[in-house]
């Protein structure tokens, strides 16, 4: 499963021509706002 993970992973960093680290920065972004996002809708 964490080899199929990692292929699939480089395979979209290749597709949309991106470093390990714009990957890491995305990753930490879509976390943030669906943090964001689950915070506003059922925290308050």
């Amino acid at each position: 499963m964490i080899e199929l993970h990692k292929r699939y992973i480089k395979w979209w960093q290749k597709k949309f021509n991106i470093t390990d680290y714009v990957a890491l920065w995305l990753t930490f972004i879509k976390g943030l706002i669906i943090g964001l996002l689950v915070y506003h809708f059922f925290l308050i």
